[in-house]
Protein backbone atom coordinates (compact mmCIF):
# COMPACT_ATOMS: atom_id res chain seq x y z
CA UNK A 1 0.00 0.00 0.00
CA UNK A 2 2.11 2.58 -1.31
CA UNK A 3 0.64 5.96 -2.30
CA UNK A 4 0.03 8.76 -1.07
CA UNK A 5 -1.63 6.57 1.80
CA UNK A 6 1.10 3.86 1.77
CA UNK A 7 3.63 2.05 3.91
CA UNK A 8 3.83 5.12 6.35
CA UNK A 9 5.09 7.57 3.29
CA UNK A 10 2.01 9.79 4.39
CA UNK A 11 1.81 12.71 7.08
CA UNK A 12 -1.92 12.49 8.17
CA UNK A 13 -2.98 14.13 11.49
CA UNK A 14 -2.42 11.61 14.17
CA UNK A 15 -5.48 9.32 14.83
CA UNK A 16 -9.11 10.53 13.59
CA UNK A 17 -12.26 8.87 12.79
CA UNK A 18 -13.71 9.54 9.74
CA UNK A 19 -16.88 11.18 9.80
CA UNK A 20 -18.35 9.24 6.27
CA UNK A 21 -18.37 6.19 8.24
CA UNK A 22 -21.86 4.94 9.46
CA UNK A 23 -21.63 1.03 10.62
CA UNK A 24 -20.20 0.78 14.11
CA UNK A 25 -20.56 -2.72 13.88
CA UNK A 26 -16.69 -2.71 12.75
CA UNK A 27 -13.70 0.05 12.92
CA UNK A 28 -11.05 -0.34 10.07
CA UNK A 29 -7.92 1.09 11.27
CA UNK A 30 -6.67 2.69 7.98
CA UNK A 31 -4.79 4.82 6.36
CA UNK A 32 -6.68 7.62 4.94
CA UNK A 33 -8.11 7.01 1.17
CA UNK A 34 -8.99 3.49 1.52
CA UNK A 35 -12.08 4.14 3.29
CA UNK A 36 -13.54 5.00 -0.11
CA UNK A 37 -16.70 2.98 -0.67
CA UNK A 38 -15.65 1.74 -4.04
CA UNK A 39 -12.78 -0.32 -2.71
CA UNK A 40 -15.36 -2.31 -0.43
CA UNK A 41 -18.98 -2.05 -2.67
CA UNK A 42 -19.98 -5.76 -1.69
CA UNK A 43 -19.97 -4.52 2.05
CA UNK A 44 -22.16 -1.68 1.18
CA UNK A 45 -24.50 -3.59 -0.62
CA UNK A 46 -24.83 -5.96 1.60
CA UNK A 47 -24.92 -4.38 4.97
CA UNK A 48 -26.55 -0.77 4.02
CA UNK A 49 -23.26 1.50 4.35
CA UNK A 50 -19.60 1.30 4.80
CA UNK A 51 -18.02 0.21 8.02
CA UNK A 52 -16.47 2.92 10.51
CA UNK A 53 -12.79 3.80 9.97
CA UNK A 54 -10.06 5.76 12.24
CA UNK A 55 -6.80 6.94 10.55
CA UNK A 56 -3.09 6.54 11.43
CA UNK A 57 0.00 8.52 9.79
CA UNK A 58 1.89 4.99 9.57
CA UNK A 59 2.15 1.31 11.29
CA UNK A 60 4.55 2.21 14.22
CA UNK A 61 1.98 4.78 15.50
CA UNK A 62 -0.65 2.34 14.58
CA UNK A 63 1.17 -0.05 16.50
CA UNK A 64 1.42 1.54 19.75
CA UNK A 65 -1.81 3.02 19.88
CA UNK A 66 -3.41 -0.35 19.42
CA UNK A 67 -0.30 -1.38 22.40
CA UNK A 68 -1.81 1.00 24.65
CA UNK A 69 -5.37 0.13 24.24
CA UNK A 70 -6.97 1.11 21.32
CA UNK A 71 -9.89 -0.78 20.32
CA UNK A 72 -10.57 -1.85 16.52
CA UNK A 73 -11.56 -5.04 14.27
CA UNK A 74 -9.07 -4.68 11.86
CA UNK A 75 -6.14 -3.06 10.63
CA UNK A 76 -4.36 -1.96 6.76
CA UNK A 77 -0.71 -2.95 7.08
CA UNK A 78 1.80 -3.45 4.72
CA UNK A 79 3.61 -7.18 5.15
CA UNK A 80 7.07 -6.06 6.31
CA UNK A 81 5.26 -5.24 9.39
CA UNK A 82 3.01 -8.35 9.82
CA UNK A 83 5.55 -10.23 11.76
CA UNK A 84 6.46 -7.20 14.53
CA UNK A 85 2.26 -7.31 15.00
CA UNK A 86 2.01 -11.22 15.07
CA UNK A 87 4.57 -11.18 17.96
CA UNK A 88 3.25 -9.16 20.19
CA UNK A 89 0.10 -10.72 20.39
CA UNK A 90 -2.41 -7.69 18.81
CA UNK A 91 -3.54 -9.83 15.91
CA UNK A 92 -5.31 -13.03 15.43
CA UNK A 93 -5.04 -15.88 12.64
CA UNK A 94 -7.68 -15.47 9.94
CA UNK A 95 -10.19 -18.01 9.31
CA UNK A 96 -8.86 -18.80 6.02
CA UNK A 97 -12.22 -20.99 5.19
CA UNK A 98 -14.44 -17.90 5.60
CA UNK A 99 -12.11 -15.85 2.92
CA UNK A 100 -13.95 -16.29 -0.59
CA UNK A 101 -11.46 -15.36 -2.68
CA UNK A 102 -8.41 -17.04 -0.88
CA UNK A 103 -7.42 -19.76 -3.34
CA UNK A 104 -7.68 -16.74 -6.02
CA UNK A 105 -4.87 -14.63 -4.30
CA UNK A 106 -1.51 -14.28 -6.32
CA UNK A 107 0.99 -16.76 -4.90
CA UNK A 108 3.26 -14.16 -5.34
CA UNK A 109 1.90 -12.16 -2.75
CA UNK A 110 1.03 -14.59 0.04
CA UNK A 111 4.46 -16.24 0.26
CA UNK A 112 4.67 -18.22 3.61
CA UNK A 113 2.65 -18.27 6.13
CA UNK A 114 3.75 -15.95 9.12
CA UNK A 115 3.43 -17.91 12.33
CA UNK A 116 3.21 -22.03 13.43
CA UNK A 117 1.19 -24.35 12.84
CA UNK A 118 0.16 -22.45 9.57
CA UNK A 119 -2.22 -19.66 11.10
CA UNK A 120 -2.57 -17.11 8.23
CA UNK A 121 -1.85 -13.65 10.07
CA UNK A 122 -1.91 -11.60 7.13
CA UNK A 123 -4.44 -11.35 3.81
CA UNK A 124 -3.01 -9.46 1.13
CA UNK A 125 -5.06 -7.17 -0.88
CA UNK A 126 -3.63 -4.55 -2.88
CA UNK A 127 -0.02 -4.22 -4.02
CA UNK A 128 2.19 -1.82 -6.01
CA UNK A 129 5.66 -1.95 -7.91
CA UNK A 130 8.84 -0.04 -7.06
CA UNK A 131 11.48 0.69 -9.87
CA UNK A 132 13.16 3.49 -11.14
CA UNK A 133 11.42 6.46 -12.28
CA UNK A 134 13.62 9.12 -14.49
CA UNK A 135 13.30 11.96 -16.72
CA UNK A 136 13.92 10.44 -20.57
CA UNK A 137 14.78 13.96 -21.80
CA UNK A 138 18.26 14.12 -20.05
CA UNK A 139 18.85 10.41 -19.12
CA UNK A 140 19.49 8.12 -21.51
CA UNK A 141 18.28 4.65 -21.88
CA UNK A 142 21.09 2.78 -21.12
CA UNK A 143 22.23 4.84 -17.90
CA UNK A 144 18.98 3.27 -16.07
CA UNK A 145 19.65 -0.49 -17.24
CA UNK A 146 20.92 -0.79 -13.97
CA UNK A 147 20.35 -0.21 -10.74
CA UNK A 148 23.81 0.68 -10.52
CA UNK A 149 22.65 4.38 -11.72
CA UNK A 150 22.48 5.35 -7.69
CA UNK A 151 26.11 5.11 -7.40
CA UNK A 152 26.85 7.02 -10.72
CA UNK A 153 28.95 10.20 -10.01
CA UNK A 154 27.37 12.22 -13.13
CA UNK A 155 23.93 11.90 -11.37
CA UNK A 156 25.11 13.02 -7.71
CA UNK A 157 23.07 15.85 -6.42
CA UNK A 158 19.83 14.98 -8.56
CA UNK A 159 19.01 11.56 -7.10
CA UNK A 160 16.52 10.34 -4.29
CA UNK A 161 15.06 7.45 -2.94
CA UNK A 162 11.64 7.04 -0.38
CA UNK A 163 12.42 7.61 3.28
CA UNK A 164 10.71 4.20 3.87
CA UNK A 165 12.86 1.26 5.04
CA UNK A 166 11.35 -0.94 3.18
CA UNK A 167 11.73 0.54 0.12
CA UNK A 168 15.64 0.94 0.23
CA UNK A 169 16.35 -2.61 1.06
CA UNK A 170 14.74 -4.07 -1.27
CA UNK A 171 16.74 -1.69 -3.83
CA UNK A 172 19.55 -2.16 -1.84
CA UNK A 173 19.46 -6.05 -1.79
CA UNK A 174 18.59 -6.03 -5.41
CA UNK A 175 21.48 -3.88 -6.47
CA UNK A 176 23.59 -6.25 -4.41
CA UNK A 177 22.04 -9.27 -6.20
CA UNK A 178 19.42 -10.47 -3.39
CA UNK A 179 16.10 -11.34 -5.09
CA UNK A 180 14.40 -12.63 -1.86
CA UNK A 181 14.91 -10.53 1.88
CA UNK A 182 12.97 -13.56 3.92
CA UNK A 183 16.08 -15.38 4.30
CA UNK A 184 19.02 -12.95 4.10
CA UNK A 185 22.29 -13.72 5.38
CA UNK A 186 24.19 -10.85 7.77
CA UNK A 187 26.58 -11.02 5.01
CA UNK A 188 23.76 -10.33 2.71
CA UNK A 189 22.47 -7.35 5.03
CA UNK A 190 25.92 -5.97 5.26
CA UNK A 191 26.24 -5.68 1.89
CA UNK A 192 22.93 -3.94 1.36
CA UNK A 193 23.92 -1.41 3.96
CA UNK A 194 27.03 -0.93 2.54
CA UNK A 195 25.24 -0.03 -0.94
CA UNK A 196 23.35 2.37 0.90
CA UNK A 197 25.94 4.30 2.36
CA UNK A 198 27.78 4.31 -0.81
CA UNK A 199 24.49 5.69 -2.67
CA UNK A 200 23.60 8.20 0.18
CA UNK A 201 25.84 11.34 -0.76
CA UNK A 202 24.86 11.30 -4.38
CA UNK A 203 21.32 11.91 -3.11
CA UNK A 204 19.71 15.43 -3.14
CA UNK A 205 16.70 14.30 -0.63
CA UNK A 206 14.94 10.96 0.66
CA UNK A 207 11.63 11.65 -0.60
CA UNK A 208 7.92 11.42 1.50
CA UNK A 209 5.18 11.08 -0.48
CA UNK A 210 3.73 10.75 -4.26
CA UNK A 211 3.30 14.51 -4.36
CA UNK A 212 6.93 16.08 -3.14
CA UNK A 213 8.36 13.55 -5.83
CA UNK A 214 5.89 14.45 -8.44
CA UNK A 215 6.94 17.74 -8.05
CA UNK A 216 10.79 17.06 -7.90
CA UNK A 217 11.13 15.30 -10.77
CA UNK A 218 8.78 17.92 -12.81
CA UNK A 219 10.97 20.76 -11.55
CA UNK A 220 13.97 18.66 -13.13
CA UNK A 221 15.83 18.71 -9.59
CA UNK A 222 15.30 14.83 -9.62
CA UNK A 223 16.45 13.44 -12.64
CA UNK A 224 16.20 9.34 -11.28
CA UNK A 225 14.11 8.12 -8.19
CA UNK A 226 13.48 4.59 -6.76
CA UNK A 227 9.49 5.59 -6.78
CA UNK A 228 5.90 3.68 -6.77
CA UNK A 229 4.42 2.84 -9.98
CA UNK A 230 1.52 5.56 -9.34
CA UNK A 231 4.48 8.16 -10.37
CA UNK A 232 4.34 6.87 -14.06
CA UNK A 233 0.60 7.14 -14.71
CA UNK A 234 0.63 10.85 -12.85
CA UNK A 235 3.29 12.28 -14.65
CA UNK A 236 2.15 10.97 -17.90
CA UNK A 237 -1.54 12.12 -17.66
CA UNK A 238 0.25 15.74 -16.64
CA UNK A 239 2.02 15.42 -20.05
CA UNK A 240 5.13 15.34 -17.81
CA UNK A 241 8.71 13.69 -19.34
CA UNK A 242 8.73 10.14 -17.28
CA UNK A 243 10.40 6.75 -17.79
CA UNK A 244 9.99 4.39 -15.74
CA UNK A 245 12.32 1.51 -15.60
CA UNK A 246 11.09 -1.66 -13.88
CA UNK A 247 13.27 -4.07 -16.04
CA UNK A 248 16.92 -3.09 -14.67
CA UNK A 249 19.89 -6.49 -14.79
CA UNK A 250 19.06 -6.31 -11.49
CA UNK A 251 15.29 -6.41 -11.16
CA UNK A 252 12.63 -4.42 -9.29
CA UNK A 253 10.40 -4.55 -6.21
CA UNK A 254 6.68 -5.60 -5.60
CA UNK A 255 5.37 -4.18 -2.34
CA UNK A 256 1.96 -5.45 -0.83
CA UNK A 257 -0.60 -4.29 1.96
CA UNK A 258 -3.71 -6.23 3.35
CA UNK A 259 -5.30 -6.56 6.33
CA UNK A 260 -5.10 -8.39 9.77
CA UNK A 261 -7.75 -9.24 12.31
CA UNK A 262 -6.87 -7.04 15.61
CA UNK A 263 -7.71 -9.83 18.52
CA UNK A 264 -9.10 -6.61 20.64
CA UNK A 265 -11.67 -6.28 18.01
CA UNK A 266 -15.04 -5.16 19.73
CA UNK A 267 -16.76 -5.15 16.81
CA UNK A 268 -19.06 -8.21 14.84
CA UNK A 269 -16.67 -10.49 13.94
CA UNK A 270 -18.28 -11.84 10.73
CA UNK A 271 -18.20 -8.75 9.53
CA UNK A 272 -14.61 -8.29 9.45
CA UNK A 273 -14.98 -11.59 6.59
CA UNK A 274 -17.71 -9.32 5.41
CA UNK A 275 -15.15 -6.23 4.45
CA UNK A 276 -11.96 -8.54 3.36
CA UNK A 277 -13.93 -10.26 0.85
CA UNK A 278 -15.55 -6.87 -0.29
CA UNK A 279 -11.73 -5.48 -0.66
CA UNK A 280 -11.02 -9.07 -2.64
CA UNK A 281 -14.67 -8.87 -4.64
CA UNK A 282 -14.27 -8.36 -8.38
CA UNK A 283 -16.34 -5.21 -8.36
CA UNK A 284 -13.17 -3.42 -6.22
CA UNK A 285 -10.53 -4.52 -8.54
CA UNK A 286 -10.89 -1.47 -11.18
CA UNK A 287 -11.58 0.94 -8.77
CA UNK A 288 -8.27 -0.48 -6.92
CA UNK A 289 -6.63 0.46 -10.09
CA UNK A 290 -7.34 3.83 -10.72
CA UNK A 291 -6.22 4.78 -7.27
CA UNK A 292 -2.68 3.32 -8.79
CA UNK A 293 -3.34 -0.01 -6.79
CA UNK A 294 -3.60 -3.72 -7.96
CA UNK A 295 -5.94 -6.32 -6.40
CA UNK A 296 -4.10 -9.45 -4.39
CA UNK A 297 -7.24 -11.14 -6.02
CA UNK A 298 -5.32 -12.21 -9.81
CA UNK A 299 -8.35 -14.35 -10.34
CA UNK A 300 -10.77 -11.21 -10.66
CA UNK A 301 -7.52 -8.58 -11.53
CA UNK A 302 -6.65 -11.01 -15.08
CA UNK A 303 -10.66 -11.36 -16.05
CA UNK A 304 -10.88 -7.51 -15.69
CA UNK A 305 -7.76 -5.70 -17.12
CA UNK A 306 -6.09 -6.11 -20.01
CA UNK A 307 -1.74 -6.22 -20.07
CA UNK A 308 -2.11 -2.61 -21.68
CA UNK A 309 -3.81 -1.45 -18.79
CA UNK A 310 -1.57 -2.79 -16.30
CA UNK A 311 1.81 -1.70 -17.99
CA UNK A 312 0.28 1.98 -17.97
CA UNK A 313 0.11 1.38 -14.46
CA UNK A 314 3.82 0.40 -14.08
CA UNK A 315 2.76 -3.00 -12.99
CA UNK A 316 3.09 -5.32 -16.15
CA UNK A 317 4.78 -8.25 -16.52
CA UNK A 318 8.10 -8.71 -16.34
CA UNK A 319 11.02 -10.84 -17.17
CA UNK A 320 13.52 -10.27 -14.47
CA UNK A 321 13.87 -10.82 -10.83
CA UNK A 322 11.38 -9.51 -8.69
CA UNK A 323 11.90 -9.00 -4.67
CA UNK A 324 8.67 -9.20 -3.05
CA UNK A 325 8.76 -7.11 -0.20
CA UNK A 326 7.25 -10.22 1.75
CA UNK A 327 7.09 -10.59 5.71
CA UNK A 328 10.70 -11.08 7.17
CA UNK A 329 11.30 -11.83 11.05
CA UNK A 330 11.21 -8.67 13.25
CA UNK A 331 14.74 -8.76 14.78
CA UNK A 332 15.36 -8.23 10.89
CA UNK A 333 13.35 -5.84 10.16
CA UNK A 334 13.96 -3.82 13.23
CA UNK A 335 17.78 -4.43 12.25
CA UNK A 336 17.05 -2.87 9.22
CA UNK A 337 14.97 0.14 10.46
CA UNK A 338 17.74 0.72 12.41
CA UNK A 339 20.71 0.94 10.30
CA UNK A 340 18.37 2.99 7.46
CA UNK A 341 18.23 5.88 9.88
CA UNK A 342 21.91 6.12 10.87
CA UNK A 343 23.06 6.19 7.46
CA UNK A 344 20.19 8.44 7.08
CA UNK A 345 22.39 10.82 9.46
CA UNK A 346 25.59 9.95 7.44
CA UNK A 347 26.46 7.42 9.44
Amino acid sequence: MKSATLLGAVSLAALASAAMAQDTDLLVFDYSGFEDPAFHGAYVAQHGDSPAFAFFGDEDEAFQKIRAGFAADVAHICAGSVSKWSESGIIEAWDTSKITAYADLDSNLTGTDIAANDAVYFIPTDFGSTAIAYNPEQVPAEDVASLQVFTNPAYAGRLTLPDNVDDAYALAYLATGVDNWTNATDAQFEAASNWLREVHPNLRTYWTDPAELAQLLASGEILVSWAWNETFPTMVEEERPIGFQRETTEGSSLWLCGYVNLASGPGVEDKAYDYLNAMLAADSVVPLLDAGYGSANAVALMAQVSEEDLVASGLGAINVPVLAQLPMSNAMRERQAETFELIKAGF
